[in-house]
């Protein structure tokens, strides 16, 4: 697969991208130990993994936002994989957190729109992954909701509606989908090690997640090739006949 094409000084070359969409647990992916540095760090020399995660957004917000970050037309908007990790705050209780909270109906048809869009501008199902909402530690997450003030505004029962709903969403679509919540708790499990606050992710949980959306990406990117030679393959005497050509890989 040639991705650079171009004589002379050589045309630019054209990096595959994958697009992290989603709220806190997808901006926080790439600190230390994070899944989203993993998955960079896996893909170097292949792709760009580009953090587009928004701490506290809800799917509402996610459709509405959507569009100004893919486009049709641009080849660089065209990315090879792209997840959609919402639920964490579209599932806050109403009552208590009537701002992030999403109806399950409404969370239900903004991924359906998301996935929608995507396929309008030519990103197919097939590069999509749907990623449901961890669960919920109520304890742990009930003592940083008293620190800010306020009552336990998540629990973990409606925490899974949304992940069932998530899921129900993947299988309509035909799109891929990692089942945290439900993997976290396998065979009743304490997830709670998973978990840094209650909600977000510890450095145990960004590893559960990396390795079982890895083997979901690493299908969708298999066939890319290692962009610009390997040291060694390098020309030693005219080394912008490696470089500059058509081989790239």
């Amino acid at each position: 697969m040639a991705l650079c094409e171009g004589l002379g000084c050589g045309s630019s070359l054209l990096w595959p991208r994958v697009l992290l969409f989603g709220d806190s647990i997808t901006q926080f992916s790439f600190q230390p130990e994070g899944w989203g540095a993993s998955l960079a760090d896996k893909l170097v020399r292949k792709c760009d993994v580009l953090n587009r995660g928004f701490s506290g957004y809800n799917t509402r917000w996610a459709k509405i936002i959507l569009p100004r970050l893919i486009r049709k037309g641009n080849a660089l908007d065209s990315p090879v994989a792209v997840t959609i990790f919402f639920g964490a705050n579209d599932s806050a209780l109403k009552e208590e957190n009537p701002k992030q909270h999403i109806p399950l109906d409404e969370y239900v048809a903004n991924l359906r729109s998301m996935v929608q869009y995507l396929r309008s501008v030519d990103v197919p199902e097939g590069r999509i992954v749907l990623i449901t909402p961890p669960p919920l530690c109520e304890a742990a997450w009930e003592k940083e909701c008293l620190v800010q003030g306020c009552k336990l505004n998540r629990l973990n029962v409606v925490v899974g509606e949304y992940a069932s709903a998530c899921l129900q969403v993947a299988q309509d679509c035909g799109t891929d989908v990692l089942d945290l919540w439900t993997l976290m708790q396998k065979d009743g499990q304490d997830f709670a090690p998973y978990l840094s606050d209650g909600l977000h992710l510890s450095p145990q949980g960004n590893a559960f997640l990396f390795s079982h959306l890895w083997p979901l990406i690493e299908k969708k990117v298999s066939s890319l090739p290692l962009l610009l030679p390997y040291w060694r393959d390098v020309a030693e005497a005219r080394p912008e006949l490696s470089l500059l050509g058509d081989g790239d890989h």
